[in-house]
């Protein structure tokens, strides 16, 4: 078992980068595998989630140069080009993989079994297979499509027009993955706005999107063309290094190339109402997705009160925001964040359970937390929960301890951000060396 230690530190300064965008490393290898000709995708995360998607693709018989690196040229097969596996698709802890194939493999001509590692086969899948089945899929699974492993027999599908109960970009992208195999306008329409990079990647590639208000449509049997995509760095990976520099005193980090697609952006927002001055220079778009530098110095966040749309736009970011809120001074109430409980693991039960453990008052909710910020945390004996964004959150957090943080069972962290010490290390042994962070005073 994999175990980090993290010591408190005086000061984090400099300019880094982070890896590519899951959610868009994901989507554009299904999109380029499906579209007709030879696709470039620049950026791209290398990590085990999106690794699995690769696999799972090269299983169906594309051909894919460049695996295990950020640049990938695949060679696309057309809509009805993939070929039946020969074996299950192993999908490890990648619940991206798992929804969004379970719609595009609902309507080819072959079957298909999908599975997971024992954290992926506990969350649930019926927010997708019941959808599915309406379209025509044919799909079983443990509790009747209710959990993986799932096994798929490809159908003629028709179009839908479903209305989500939950916002959710995994739901809405499975369905209009599948609605491209549907004859007709798919459509669907949420509660709320969820992150749009399925949509935004599907129309560079050729397919119609509509949009209006909360409603998404998809026209089905669109022509797909190979294109060049560039993959910006992940805001959630970002998110922990933002945070970093917020908290640690003395502190200036400068953060390059990162998306900022307003979908995912939640969490600038919440702390600039907390009181933390965060800015974005050289912004640009990067293909299809808005992009800039950020910049943020040491400051003491307020206690503030975070619920519907915020919670929405932040839900991957909450972890480490539960770290913010730990040290802000008062009260931080987090609420209608229910969807937590359903990630890789009870991300509220595992935020407060080791924040606890550093000294941190903390109530909870069955849709969220209060955390009653503090001056300093303790360093204590932590546990991942087998959850990649609870170990880095948890590894920020003793930064700013008193005393040695061990956090246990981190391996998973691979799962999203390998590299992660190692640039966090970097920002470490800077110490409170002048910053030579570009564009600051």
């Amino acid at each position: 078992m994999e175990t980090i230690k993290i010591k408190p530190v005086r000061s984090l300064r400099g300019e880094i980068g982070v890896p590519g965008d899951k959610s868009i490393s994901h989507r554009s290898v299904m999109v380029a595998s499906i579209a007709e000709g030879r696709s470039i995708i620049k950026g791209f995360l290398s990590a085990d989630d999106t690794q699995r998607t690769v696999k799972a693709f090269k299983s169906m018989g594309i051909k894919v140069e460049g695996f295990g690196t950020d640049k990938l040229i695949i060679e696309g097969k057309s809509l009805g080009g993939l070929k039946e596996p020969e074996d299950v698709l192993d999908l490890g802890n990648s619940g991206t993989s798992i929804r969004l194939l379970s719609g595009l493999l609902a309507g080819q001509r072959f079957f298909s079994v999908l599975t997971g590692d024992a954290s992926l086969r506990k969350r649930p899948m019926s927010r997708v297979t019941a959808p599915l089945r309406q379209m025509g899929a044919e799909i079983n699974g443990r509790d009747d499509g209710g959990f993986a492993p799932l096994a798929i027999k490809g159908r003629t599908l028709k179009p839908i027009e479903y209305e989500s109960p939950v916002p959710s970009a995994q739901v809405k992208s499975s369905i209009l993955l599948a609605g491209l195999y549907a004859e007709g306008e798919t459509k669907v329409k949420e509660p709320g706005k969820s992150r749009d990079h399925t949509e935004r990647m599907l129309k560079k590639f050729g397919a119609e999107i509509g949009e209006f208000n909360l409603s998404v449509s998809i026209k089905g049997r669109p022509i797909l063309k190979a294109q060049e995509v560039e993959v910006p760095g992940d805001f959630s990976a970002a998110a922990f290094f933002l945070v970093a520099g917020v908290l640690v005193p003395d502190s200036e980090v400068y953060l390059k190339n990162v998306g900022i697609n307003p979908t995912r952006t939640g969490l600038l927002d919440i702390l600039k109402r907390m009181g933390v001055e965060v800015y974005l220079d050289n912004r640009r778009e990067v293909g299809v997705e808005p992009v800039a530098d950020i910049h943020v110095r040491t400051g003491r966040p307020k206690g503030i009160k975070i619920s519907g749309e915020e919670v929405l736009r932040a839900i991957d970011e909450l972890p480490i925001l539960c770290i913010a809120a730990s040290l802000a001074e008062g009260e931080t109430v987090i609420r209608e964040a229910k969807e937590l409980r359903v990630k890789e693991t009870d991300r509220i039960s595992a935020m407060a359970e080791e924040l606890r453990k550093m000294g941190v008052e903390i109530e909870e909710f069955p849709d969220g937390l209060m955390i009653k910020g503090r001056e300093r945390l303790k360093g204590a004996v932590c546990n991942s929960h087998s959850d990649h964004r609870v170990a880095m959150a948890i590894a920020i957090a003793g930064l700013v301890a008193d005393g040695e943080t061990i956090i246990q069972d981190t391996s998973w962290i691979s799962t999203s951000f390998p590299g992660f010490m190692e640039i966090l290390d970097g920002l470490r042994h800077r110490g409170i060396k002048e910053s030579k962070v570009q564009g600051l005073k």
